[in-house]
């Protein structure tokens, strides 16, 4: 009886040391946009850097968009649909993590329009835009902000 439970607590100590073998499935965004929309499959290149799997519908986004009840004065070029939230434009892969982990009661995030310097829309210009989240109402609050990307420009907002 003594070797087994020496045996055991061997064995038990050799097993918490191993990684765990298992890990969380990349999570699925369904991605609605024009064939010929470059930004679009910017945004999409952007969402898989950061882990996620996506499959893309190159039939346009209004339907989608309309079916996630979000209005088109929030709308921009792609709609996205990823666990039971929709994802409305240029929003940045962190601010969708961000929003699968806290779970809020909401039809989801949009960067309203195009705004520069966002995932997709990368170039010469970058300009600060706020990331909303919209609520089952299709009433929205700023849910992030993000400042320019370019050193200099956030630089001089410091000061």
């Amino acid at each position: 009886m003594k070797i087994a439970k020496h045996v055991l607590l061997a064995g038990s100590f050799l097993i918490s040391g191993l990684p765990a073998v298992t890990q969380a499935a990349p999570t699925t965004v369904e991605v609605y946009k024009s064939a010929t929309c470059k930004c679009c499959a910017k945004w999409v290149d952007h969402m898989r850097a950061h882990g996620f799997t996506v499959n893309t519908h190159d039939v346009g986004n209004k339907e989608a968009r309309e079916r996630a009840g979000i209005s088109t004065t929030l709308g921009s070029c792609h709609t996205a649909l990823i666990d039971g939230y929709a994802v409305e434009g240029h929003v940045p892969a962190a601010d969708i993590k961000r929003l699968l982990k806290e779970r809020p009661r909401a039809i989801g995030l949009t960067a309203p329009g195009m705004p520069h310097g966002s995932p997709g829309m990368e170039g010469a210009r970058s300009d600060p835009y706020d990331v909303l989240l919209i609520n089952k109402q299709g009433d929205t609050s700023v849910y992030s902000r993000h400042l320019p990307s370019d050193p200099k420009e956030s630089m001089m907002r410091l000061k």
